[in-house]
């Protein structure tokens, strides 16, 4: 895949030049049909997503609670559950249970990065991985901040 695709997400934009190179490599481009889910809540993730074009709706519990879109990534909580096999190609490397569907909203493109992959990373773009831990992070805040709201919405009345 070309630097210059990895280089217009933002989250990567500004990424050394050998970092690029590296995601770059092991990139795999996607095309997501609209009403097509990219990623499916309580399966397992094999691979993280940066969407390229269009947008998506974050489902969560059968409720849309965002939308995605250009420039975001998705998946890596999945990815980033627990180191990958080694011996697993990298389409099967188990990842944790997704925490929400995302669902394309229209025709979308979307750049697919392998738990394997992402995780070999580390030694060869440490920049990028840091980039996608703080997604992770912030991810991670959000849904904390779902959770009370829809316990006190799943709550019986007094």
């Amino acid at each position: 895949m070309e630097r210059a695709r990895i280089a217009a997400i933002p989250s990567f934009g500004d990424l050394p030049e050998d970092e690029l190179e590296a995601v770059a490599r092991v990139a795999s481009e996607f095309e997501i049909p609209s009403g097509e889910a990219l990623a499916s809540e309580g399966q397992i993730g094999h691979s993280l997503f940066a969407i390229e074009t269009d947008t998506a709706e974050v489902v969560l519990d059968g409720s849309t609670v965002g939308t995605v879109g250009a420039g975001d990534v998705v998946g890596e909580m999945a990815v980033s559950a627990s180191p990958p096999d080694p011996f697993a190609p990298p389409e099967m490397a188990e990842g944790g249970s997704r925490t929400a569907s995302v669902v394309a909203t229209s025709p979308m493109r979307a750049i697919a990065l392998f738990k394997r992959d992402v995780w070999a990373l580390e030694r060869r773009a440490p920049d990028a991985i840091e980039r996608v831990r703080a997604m992770l992070d912030e991810h991670r805040a959000q849904n904390a901040q779902r959770t009370p709201a829809r316990q006190r919405a799943e709550a019986p009345e007094p």
